[in-house]
């Protein structure tokens, strides 16, 4: 195919794409707005004077010259929706929605991003504007020397590192009262001030996949050694020696890959260019910040390190199209510098028109524009960073050498660079400051295990009963029987998990609800052997632990706890990085309930005649999900799609209904002698488990018209063609509890059943003669 590429900016780091960009075998045509003196000088490449930010402007122009890429630049064209204005006609965008944008849009945003994905950063507190005495106060009380930022974009110069505690209210001052951002400030960050060197990584991501490139550092100051004001970067180079093998693995499964999945999952995937700064710390690499975009300088110089067989254009497209998987990355070994050439004064005033004199460049090294303009075949200077230099080399040294040797073939008046670029790696300073390993730097977060501990205390608090007090914490839980009023008492204990619903789970997110599940599946097994549940204790397996996803889980089993009358004494989380895959996780349930030795289910005098009564399930409950997957997967619907039979619902959240707990509802009845037996209907449906409470010479007959069977089994039947006996032996189809009661106790049970719960309660067969279960007029469910 042929591609028609429009590149939005005018700096350094879209003439360095432009440039990448142009080397592709399938390129028709480079269109730059507005573009530098630079860019209009690349092969097929030509400027376009119209405004950046006019999209209607951009959007006619792309339609009438059949571009079919557009590559944002810098961040205000995202942040402001640039995207939908091409996705309206189209047009494929390299960069994120204005939803995803909010990642750099916002920094208070993307902080509580980081926060519910447990992605490692700064603590941090947001403010309001007019909550200057709260930040003033969190400033005195909080024990830590504080960043200040400016949650919205401000140009790249909204974050201030006050020494002092005084320079900190100072600088609140100017923020949140003076607006010396503007409004930017009209929210701000406050956060814990980190130590260690800064890495800049860039990856490419179509919303599934993420790719990044080599690390890079930035050197912010204007002055060598890292001294004087601020600027939007002097230099750079990669890969950073810092970011070793085992950082940048820790990078990828403890930010990367949860950053890309938790915005997909929250419904703002991303596309596009991530660029995540980091502080490498003592306990490992903690973000300071997300960008939504290619940087300037580090691009300049990663440009140089893709290898050449990589083609950009297919690149940027494959991600715009969410087939990334579908193309090769790949970058050259050695090392990559560019070195920036500001006007004089810059980054305060600086004048502008200069001319620029450029002689010929060594092998390996490349002239990148950012802030010129051409004037009768004169290239002059146009803004502050005027030029950026690249080189490749085989070493850092080797780099850096050719770069400088760029630097001096290039004269105009006042220019203005830094010539230590790079001086950290070249003098053995920038190394890991940790002098050994850390539980963190195996992934595993005591700090977020901690904070899970403290997320949960008020679910399980809410679940106290006698016998516990529901306080978690300790090595062990505790539990008073006496304090049950047994007088002869058999304990009865029983483990299960929710099986392959999890995927299910994970998939609609629906974490809350399968907590009932994970209790339910135990408590019910208790009750079938007449049981009232006591307590219950939980098990949470994961590779990293994702602090809100857990605490849901637990919401939800204290739930299940609350339904089932027992207290969550106590359970496990384990935080195992390569047991599970990112984002998966695994449960399993322990329960233990007591019942009177009198009492016991089931009964020694079953007998043929004996009356089955069907309680109703709230659905497929927590079995049959393998086959319900596949099912799914076959009928072109997702979890996501609204709900065949309640389009109210989506149909991940439809199939996530919680299992029924039938204790409060059957318990009374059970306690009072009036049921000889019940069977829980699990895996195996009614063929497997109905015989499990009857005596061996005993068996039964379902009569399937009694009742009528849920539209949840209808679909599950009809998609998947699946046979109405396959159906009775995988399926609940609507009963999820089967009693069995004496011919003359059928009423006052169906009473006390109804009584106690909501769910309906069907006669629904007998017990016989014959072993084996008979299903009867199954043609109703056809």
């Amino acid at each position: 195919m042929s591609i028609r590429v429009l590149v939005i900016g005018n700096g350094g780091r879209e003439h360095s794409l432009t440039w990448k960009i142009s080397q592709s075998k399938h390129l028709d045509r480079i269109f730059v707005c507005p573009g530098n003196g630079g860019t209009s000088r690349e092969a097929k490449t030509v400027n376009v004077d119209l405004p950046p930010n006019d999209f209607p402007r951009l959007v006619k122009f792309a339609v009438q010259n059949k571009v079919n890429l557009v590559v944002p630049g810098p961040e205000q064209p995202l942040v402001d929706g640039v995207e939908k204005h091409f996705r309206k006609v189209g047009i494929p965008v390299f960069g994120p929605s204005e939803f995803a944008a909010r990642m750099e849009g916002s920094k208070a945003f993307s902080k509580d991003f980081m926060a519910r994905h447990s992605i490692p950063t700064a603590q941090y507190r947001i403010f309001q504007a007019d909550q200057i005495d709260e930040a003033i106060q969190y400033v005195k009380t909080c024990g830590h020397q504080v960043v200040l930022k400016a949650s919205g974009l401000a140009g790249g110069k909204g974050v201030l590192i006050p020494q002092t505690e005084e320079e900190a209210i100072v600088g609140l001052k100017d923020i949140m009262v003076a607006s010396v951002f503007g409004s930017a400030g009209s929210e701000v960050v406050v956060e814990e001030l980190l130590t260690g060197p800064e890495i800049s990584v860039l990856a490419f991501s179509d919303g599934y996949t993420i790719v990044p490139l080599p690390a890079a550092q930035d050197h912010k100051r204007i002055g060598e050694g890292d001294v004087g004001l601020n600027t939007g970067g002097m230099g750079a180079y990669a890969p950073a020696p810092v970011a070793t093998p085992a950082i940048m693995d820790q990078i990828m499964k403890q930010t990367l890959r949860p950053t890309i999945d938790g915005m997909r999952r929250e419904g703002f995937p991303f596309v596009g260019l991530l660029f995540t700064g980091f502080m490498i710390t003592p306990s490992g690499p903690k973000v300071l910040e997300y960008n939504v975009r290619f940087g300037d300088p580090e691009t300049q110089a990663l440009m140089l390190l893709l290898h050449e067989d990589v083609d950009l254009a297919e690149v940027l497209l494959a991600c715009a199209e969410h087939r990334l998987d579908s193309v090769s990355i790949k970058t050259r070994p050695g090392f990559a510098v560019s070195v920036v050439l500001a006007s004089q004064g810059y980054p305060g005033n600086y004048p502008k028109g200069k001319k620029i004199e450029i002689l010929d460049m060594p092998t390996d090294v490349v002239v990148f524009h950012a802030g010129t303009q051409v004037s009768d075949k004169d290239v002059l200077t146009s803004g502050g960073r005027v030029l950026a230099v690249a080189a490749y080399g085989s070493s850092i040294q080797n780099a850096v050498d050719l770069v400088y040797k760029g630097v001096d073939k290039i004269s105009f008046e006042g220019k203005t660079f830094r010539r230590d670029i790079a001086h950290r790696a070249l003098n053995g300073v920038e190394t890991t400051p940790s002098t050994g390993l850390t539980y963190a730097q195996a992934g595993v977060s005591v700090d977020a295990g901690n904070a899970l501990v403290e997320a949960i205390k008020p679910y399980v608090r809410s679940t106290r009963r006698s016998g516990a007090n529901a306080e978690i914490g300790g090595f062990g839980g505790i539990f008073d029987l006496k304090a049950t009023g047994y007088v002869d008492p058999v304990l009865v204990s029983g483990t299960d998990g929710v099986g392959t619903k999890l995927r299910v789970a994970v998939e609609a997110g629906t974490h809350d609800l399968v907590g009932i599940d994970l209790v339910a599946m135990s408590v019910n097994d208790l009750l079938v052997q007449g049981a009232e549940p006591l307590y219950f204790l939980d098990y949470f397996g994961c590779s990293k632990l994702d602090v809100p996803v857990a605490t849901q889980v637990v919401k939800g089993i204290a739930e299940g706890c609350r339904q089932a009358n027992c207290a969550l004494i106590g359970g496990e989380t384990a935080e195992m990085p390569g047991m599970y895959q990112d984002g998966d996780y695994d449960l399993a349930g322990f329960a233990v309930g007591a019942v009177e030795r009198n009492l016991v289910l089931p009964q020694t005098d079953i007998s043929a005649g004996d009356v089955l009564l069907g309680i109703a399930s709230s659905g497929p409950h927590s079995n049959g999900f393998s086959l319900i997957r596949k099912i799914v997967s076959v009928s072109g619907l997702t979890y996501s799609s609204p709900c065949p039979w309640d389009p109210q619902l989506t149909l991940g959240r439809a199939l996530s209904e919680p299992t029924r707990i039938y204790v409060k509802q059957l318990l009374p009845a059970a306690q009072a002698g009036l049921i000889k037996g019940m069977s829980h209907i699990t895996g195996g449906g009614f063929i497997e488990n109905i015989p499990r409470v009857l005596p061996k010479t005993l068996g039964c007959f379902i009569d399937a018209s009694k009742w009528d069977l849920p539209p949840v089994f209808r679909f599950l039947m009809t998609q998947g063609q699946v046979a109405p006996l396959e159906m009775a032996r995988t399926f609940n189809n609507g009963i999820g509890m089967i009693v069995v009661v004496s011919a003359q106790n059928v009423d006052a049970t169906i009473q006390s059943i109804r009584q106690m719960g909501r769910a309906q309660v069907y006669q629904i067969g007998e017990v016989t003669g014959s072993p084996g279960v008979e299903m009867r007029n199954m043609h109703v469910w056809s």
